[in-house]
């Protein structure tokens, strides 16, 4: 029999075991073992397509029932069939976020494949599982790291940014693991994570960009600025950093702490260090920086610089004012007033009477 007839929504439709297949992910409760059974009989038919269909409802039949379905999935990642090989694929992207036991083995393998068609689904299920079980991808990120293949420790490495927030220790040791990496893009997205760890752990983070900092890529050390300017320069621990990092051997880290010294320091303060670097300090650029932190507007500016630093005087009583302007008096740096004759003046009473 090709298919069976149906008059549903004024038409006439004739349905397959494909769609038969298809439709076992809408059988819930009491129907949810029968589901289960007629999935594992068209997981292992010999039509190509019934297993394809099979595959695409995987995932959703396996949220009432999920026993033997992984094995078969594991087993359809190698079918013969190009489709099949491809569904199976999807099905485990689609899979991994929520069933990271069920297809912890079938994952690893894929990862590690040399086929995009494979190894990208696969990827994208790791990245997909970050969101519900990020310890579980630190697992897999952990074996993935020790391997030789750069390819791949690259790619295990971008997943941290995906991981920090939520993974605890785990994630912060995959961090300091991977600061250590040989290859630079591997210490790269590793030091990436930085910025993001300071806000949540920054204890950690300036332990980690401690050794970041002096690292020989460039990137990587330019990350590791990055973080120290969001760190708290409150915490000692960051201001030393921030301080050692005026000394560093690289023109750019010592650019970028120089530039934050006005932050952590009074001016005072920030002028006794920038005159104590000058002694030591070779590029031009920083040198002219340091020398405008030497400045001291109070000494050595203009008269008007010095008289900005000078306090106001206090304001003089209006009784006061007017009891010196009867007596002649001038009051602060005013004219004194004008001499106003009394009316009683003998001599301005004899030139009235004249």
């Amino acid at each position: 029999m090709s298919g069976h007839v149906v008059d549903w929504n004024g038409g006439r439709h004739t349905l397959t075991r494909v769609d038969g297949v298809q439709g076992l992910g809408r059988l819930k409760g009491g129907w949810a073992d029968r589901a289960h059974a007629s999935l594992l009989l068209a997981l292992e038919s010999d039509e190509a397509k019934i297993r394809v269909a099979a595959l695409e409802v995987l995932p959703t039949v396996a949220e009432q029932r999920s026993d033997e379905l992984f094995d078969w999935l594991s087993v359809l990642l190698d079918d013969d069939d190009v489709r099949v090989r491809k569904a199976a694929s999807l099905c485990l992207e689609q899979a991994a976020p929520t069933f990271p036991s069920g297809v912890d083995s079938s994952l690893a393998q894929e990862l590690r494949s040399t086929i995009p068609a494979r190894s990208e689904p696969a990827w994208r299920g790791l990245k997909a599982l970050t969101e519900t079980w990020p310890e579980v991808v630190c697992d897999h990120i952990d074996e993935l790291l020790l391997l030789d293949d750069p390819r791949l420790r690259r790619k295990a490495s971008k997943l941290l940014r995906n991981v920090v927030q939520r993974a605890g220790a785990m994630g912060w040791d995959l961090i300091s693991w991977a600061l250590n990496d040989a290859d630079d893009e591997v210490r790269r997205n590793a030091s990436q994570t930085l910025s993001s760890l300071s806000k949540k752990e920054p204890r950690i983070a300036i332990m980690l960009t401690e050794r970041a900092i002096l690292d020989s890529d460039a990137k990587v050390r330019n990350n590791a600025l990055r973080a120290i300017r969001s760190m708290d320069t409150d915490d000692s621990r960051a201001r030393n950093l921030i301080m050692n990092g005026t000394r560093h051997s690289n023109v750019e880290v010592r650019r970028s702490c120089i530039e934050m010294l006005p932050m952590l320091l009074v001016e005072d303060k920030l002028r006794i260090v920038a005159t104590e670097l000058l002694q030591s300090e070779t590029n031009a650029e920083l040198k002219k920086m340091l020398t405008e932190m030497t400045y001291d507007a109070s000494i050595e500016g203009t008269e008007a610089e010095k008289n900005a630093f000078l306090a106001p005087a206090l304001p003089v009583p209006a009784l006061e004012r007017e009891v010196a302007h009867a007596q002649g008096k001038a009051v602060g740096l005013e004219n004194p007033p004008a001499d106003i004759p009394l009316l009683d003046d003998s001599s301005q009473n004899e030139r009235l009477d004249s």
